[in-house]
């Protein structure tokens, strides 16, 4: 190695910030044409053609997913994963902010790249579609994707800075509720009303919330309430999400929830249909020791770490957190919006396109760079983060 760790960290940083205007036009760019999950086929473009421009081989449509993508520099050393993610929220855009994840990953790449045959190391850049409920990561993990690599990280946009997001595991309900339709005012006798059922499955799953824990999370909507006042709904349907710490305080939740929405049916004469989509999410396991090291980066660059409680907190589900089960991986949160301006919320959408976004960017390509040198010229720095995965799982 050529100069010591201050140095190569300096080098690597200037990378990044010879590519600012590649980011800020590739975070901009998502940003002006959001894409559902498994969709995100202008993301995937715009991601792939950023990466073959700087001289590296990617493999579009990666593991059987239309808008997945690999790329990889480097022979030898430890293999380090970085998450690119870029679907978007309906109606809201990127108001999760994923159109800078995806361009603060690729920066990252990008420069860990421009060293990865000099240090010795590999990076490997992941673009992970459908993480809005779609499972992306998990449907990689169980294609391949993951084999090999010694630890994973991403950033995420926020309102504060913090080391971790809270996450809780998560699994979505859909559920169908069958009537019998009928004129509702020539005979409502005849009819079996599947809105009402699922009314009163609605009610008993508020009911039932006043008994979980205070960490747990039950929240749903309708998507059929049936077609006119005048007909008894022959059909209703609603989609919910179930959520707890932990897969297994998931797993012990999920069947009182469903025997809530099955009383309704029950008590209305109506039939029932649930699926508990998958994939499931899981918790993320933290990786203090690499946590340290990506918090240690950035407050080197000017941007100090709180922990979640002391500074503010994220609450959510990812599939980050299946991740974090096969390989150490970390997941801090970067603010690019005031506090109080939270995600998921159209005043976040437009700071996912502002000034402060691009710095975002730049801030975390530079601290993921920084921290995969540390991951690459330290061993006892990898072998910490080797051994704290151990004991978690």
């Amino acid at each position: 190695m050529n100069g010591g760790p201050a140095a190569v960290k300096d080098e690597i940083c200037a990378a990044v910030d010879a590519r600012a205007e590649l980011l800020r036009t590739v975070a901009r760019s998502i940003h002006d044409h959001p894409e559902e999950n498994f969709d995100e086929h202008h993301a995937h473009d715009v991601l792939t053609a950023a990466i073959e421009s700087a001289g590296l081989d990617v493999t579009r449509s990666a593991f059987g997913l239309p808008t997945a993508f690999v790329a990889k520099a480097g022979s030898t050393g430890p293999v380090i994963a970085v998450l690119c993610e870029y679907d978007a929220l309906p109606g809201l855009g990127h108001a999760c902010g994923h159109n800078l994840i995806a361009a603060a990953g690729l920066g990252a790449g990008l420069a860990a790249a421009t060293l990865a045959e000099r240090l010795g190391g590999t990076v490997v850049l992941l673009g992970t579609p459908g993480e809005e409920g779609g499972g992306g990561k998990v449907l990689m993990i169980e294609r391949g994707a993951f084999e090999g690599v010694d630890a994973a990280m991403m950033i995420h946009p926020a309102d504060v800075d913090l080391r971790w997001m809270t996450t809780i595991a998560y699994q979505r309900l859909t559920v169908e509720f069958h009537g019998e339709a009928s004129h509702a005012a020539a005979a409502p006798w005849n009819g079996r009303n599947a809105l009402d059922a699922a009314v009163l499955g609605y009610m008993n799953v508020a009911a039932l919330r006043q008994h979980i824990r205070p960490d747990e999370r039950v929240h749903g909507i309708f998507t059929d309430g049936g077609e006119k006042p005048n007909i008894v709904p022959a059909r209703a349907a609603m989609d919910w999400y179930v959520r707890a710490p932990d897969r297994t305080r998931l797993e012990a939740l999920k069947p009182r929830v469903l025997a809530a929405l099955r009383a309704g049916a029950e008590a209305t004469g109506c039939g029932v249909e649930h699926q508990w989509h998958e994939p499931a999410y899981a918790e993320l396991r933290r990786n203090r020791p690499l946590e340290d090291l990506f918090a240690t980066n950035a407050e080197a660059l000017g941007r100090p770490l709180a922990e979640p409680g002391t500074g503010g907190e994220v609450v959510g589900s990812t599939d980050m957190g299946n991740v974090s089960h096969v390989v150490p991986s970390i997941h801090p949160m970067l603010a690019v919006a005031p506090p109080g301006v939270g995600i998921h919320t159209a005043g976040f959408a437009a700071h996912a396109a502002s000034d402060a976004g691009d710095e975002g960017v730049l801030l975390g390509a530079k601290a993921m760079a920084m921290t995969i040198v540390d991951l690459w010229t330290r061993p006892e720095a990898l072998e910490g983060c080797r051994a704290a995965f151990a004991r978690v799982v």
